[in-house]
């Protein structure tokens, strides 16, 4: 991702002024592409370093006692794999000299299923190499890091040697390199993706993984990404040709089918604030209204509940299923641009398409039909589960013997009346859906925990997919600590981002959209000594608005 967005930046700078009639001098505009080309036109070798890097940690958890896969020689053995699978080099004369030439064209998007298969071919080979001692063993005088470069020598020989005669054969077989191969393969999956049929299949399954209650863009985004990718840039290289770019299959769509979040929840808050009568409802809206205008749904779906709740999973899942419809249909008969530009995912979705349709004004009209038809969607039923609140709020009342205008007192001090049934189900859901292997049980914390348990000191850590969520609960740590006077430092970040800095905390946090990586977690943190807290979604979200909560709750859960 800073790859993908450092190189936007630069796009936007050589290519924006235009839009408004400003020409840049040539030479910034050739140093800006530059930047773009040795950033995104890498990407791939990238991508295969980072791809090893990552699945040799997974792998060193299942290898034997004392046997390790060196993470930093799978990097670079599945870098120059992917090399071989995905570059031509060939000769030229320049001036009458002969010149060794690469083709770059693949060692960037178009590259990444090359990186891909380099990176897993690598890993698996020092698997195999490793849990089997075929290695070049050294006198034990012989310093362990020298050795270790030996030992390593036949792996990565190894992976090296096949990813080559892949290449051989695919180049004498077919013509082309294996990464153009795997595109002409693929082209008609590809091109299925991109019909209406395949973008509302695509955004159902995102959405309706998250209804169930597991994380459904980083299930459904992965498979698609190379083609997300490769369609923006070549819509970015139509656009600067002066054409229409057509592709609608793009890394940026989804703003339209997560147009707020998955769900497409970006009206729902405003909502529930306007039309809504139940008081859990109306505070739902006033707190994740700023939060979901950036992206960050999480207060919504747990809130409210969206996740699991029967009344929600035809909006849920049909809201982002019309964007992207719609989208296409602007894209392909009314003359609205493909996305071309990469902007961050919590940029504000109305604002973040018409940066990336090149701030054409139908994309202003687009937005608004969108906003229109998902409200049209989502309130038939939000009025029905509004109904049923107010009536058990009603019911409360009665059975204390209040009036039904004391409705709001009940809703303040006792807990929200969501259906118990699919809150419970959600916890179940996230725990088995994704491993089998049930998530191990929190302690029960004592009666006097908070009292005794000492926080002086500690590091936390809060992870989320995307580092949105776990920044409300680490922001809430913090001001929790400047309330009770303890020295707590919490921080947020993305899970897969931390592998290279967790050890510098005493305790991992995991929000509930990756929950379900638990038990992976739990033997990286077992290992060093962290402690790993995984609270369920309305927990959750209870302790991001109750800061000295959140710190009673680390106490109570601390060992």
């Amino acid at each position: 991702m800073p790859i993908v967005l450092t190189s936007s930046i630069f796009l936007l700078i050589a290519t924006l002024p235009g839009v408004v009639g400003i020409t840049l001098p040539q030479p910034l505009i050739d140093w800006c592409n530059k930047l773009y080309n040795f950033t995104m036109g890498v990407m791939g070798i990238m991508v295969a370093g980072t791809t090893a890097k990552n699945f040799t940690a997974s792998m060193n958890r299942r290898m034997p006692a004392g046997k390790v896969l060196n993470d930093g020689s799978t990097m670079v053995a599945a870098q120059c794999s992917m090399l071989l699978l995905a570059v031509t080099q060939f000769t030229t004369k320049l001036d009458g000299s002969e010149l060794s030439v690469f083709d770059c064209t693949s060692m960037g998007t178009r590259g990444l299923f090359s990186a891909y298969i380099a990176a897993f071919i690598t890993v698996w080979v020092y698997k195999f190499c490793v849990s089997r001692d075929l290695t070049i063993k050294l006198p034990k005088e012989v310093p362990g890091a020298i050795a270790q470069n030996f030992r390593d020598i036949i792996p990565f020989g190894g992976a090296v040697i096949i990813c080559g005669i892949i290449d051989v054969v695919v180049r004498n077989l077919m013509g082309v390199p294996f990464s153009e191969l795997l595109i002409k393969l693929l082209s008609p999956l590809f091109t299925a993706a991109e019909t209406y049929p395949g973008l509302i299949l695509i955004q159902a399954a995102t959405a309706f993984f998250w209804f169930i209650g597991v994380h459904g863009p980083s299930i459904v985004q992965p498979g698609i990404d190379p083609i997300r990718l490769a369609n923006q840039a070549e819509n970015l290289q139509v656009l600067l040709a002066g054409g229409h770019p057509a592709h609608s299959l793009t890394f940026n769509m989804s703003l339209v089918g997560e147009f707020g979040g998955t769900g497409a929840t970006f009206i729902v808050p405003l909502l529930l604030i306007l039309f809504m009568k139940s008081k859990q409802l109306k505070a739902v809206g006033k707190a994740s209204i700023v939060p979901v205008a950036f992206a960050v749904n999480e207060p919504l779906l747990f809130g409210a509940p969206m996740i699991l709740n029967p009344y929600m999973l035809i909006p849920f899942v049909a809201a982002g299923c019309v964007n992207v419809s719609v989208a296409k249909f602007f894209i392909d008969n009314v003359g609205m641009n493909g996305f071309s530009f990469v902007v961050p995912w919590a940029t504000p979705a109305p604002i973040g398409i018409f940066i990336t349709t090149n701030f054409q004004l139908i994309a202003l009209v687009f937005v608004a039909i969108i906003i229109l038809l998902d409200a049209v969607i989502y309130l038939p039923f939000l009025k029905a589960y509004d109904k049923l609140l107010c009536d058990q709020e009603a019911e409360r009342a009665a059975e204390l013997g209040l009036e039904s205008d004391g409705a709001a007192t009940i809703a303040a001090s006792t807990p929200a009346p969501v259906i118990e049934p699919t809150a419970a189900a959600v916890e179940t859901t996230v725990a088995a859906a994704v491993d089998s292997e049930p998530v191990a049980d929190q302690p029960e914390p004592a009666a006097d925990a908070s009292a005794k348990k000492d926080v002086d000191g500690l590091k936390v850590l809060v992870l989320c997919a995307g580092a949105g969520t776990s920044a409300m609960l680490a922001n809430a740590i913090k001001e929790g600590a400047a309330q009770t006077g303890e020295n707590i430092a919490s921080s947020a970040g993305a899970y897969g981002q931390h592998t290279a800095i967790m050890d510098q905390y005493d305790v991992i946090v995991l929000a509930p959209q990756v929950r379900s990586y638990y038990n992976d977690m739990k033997a990286d943190t077992d290992r060093l000594g962290i402690k790993l807290l995984a609270p369920r979604g309305k927990e959750y979200i209870d302790l991001t608005r109750d800061p000295a909560g959140a710190i009673k709750w680390l106490r109570e859960n601390l060992d």
